[in-house]
C-alpha cells in the first residue's frame, strides 16, 4: 500500500501562487509516474500534470506555462508550483501515484482562486 498526503492549498486572489506538495509512504518501491487531477464543483476530475521517473512532464493546456511540476525522489515527494492562479483553477487537487497497474490517490486538497 501506498499512501498520499496532500498540502499546501487554500485561498489566494487572482494572479496569485501556491505550491502543493504530496509525500509519498509505504510500500514506495515500483512508485513510477505521478502526478495531480483536480475536480471543479459540477465538473470531471481532469488530469493537471504528470512527472514520472524518467521521461518527459505533461501539462494539461489551460495550465501550461503557469504549472511547474516537479518531483524529490530522495524525499518521495512530488510538488506542484501554481502562478498566475485563475478563478477557474479553482477545484479538489488530487495527487496520484501509479505503480505497476495500481493507482493510489491522496485525499485531496482544496484549492480556492478569488476574482
Amino acid at each position: 500500500q501506498v499512501q498520499l498526503v496532500e498540502s499546501g492549498g487554500g485561498l489566494v486572489q487572482a494572479g496569485g501562487s501556491l505550491r502543493l506538495s504530496c509525500a509519498a509512504s509505504g510500500s514506495i518501491l515500483g512508485l513510477n509516474s505521478m502526478g495531480w487531477s483536480r475536480q471543479a464543483p459540477g465538473k470531471q476530475r481532469e488530469l493537471v500534470a504528470r512527472i514520472p521517473t524518467g521521461g518527459s512532464t505533461y501539462y494539461a493546456d489551460s495550465v501550461k506555462g503557469r504549472f511547474t511540476i516537479s518531483r524529490d525522489n530522495a524525499k518521495n515527494t512530488v510538488y506542484l508550483q501554481m502562478n498566475s492562479l485563475k478563478p477557474e483553477d479553482t477545484a479538489v487537487y488530487y495527487c496520484y501515484g501509479l505503480q505497476r497497474s495500481q493507482v493510489y490517490w491522496g485525499q485531496g486538497t482544496q484549492v480556492t482562486v478569488s476574482s
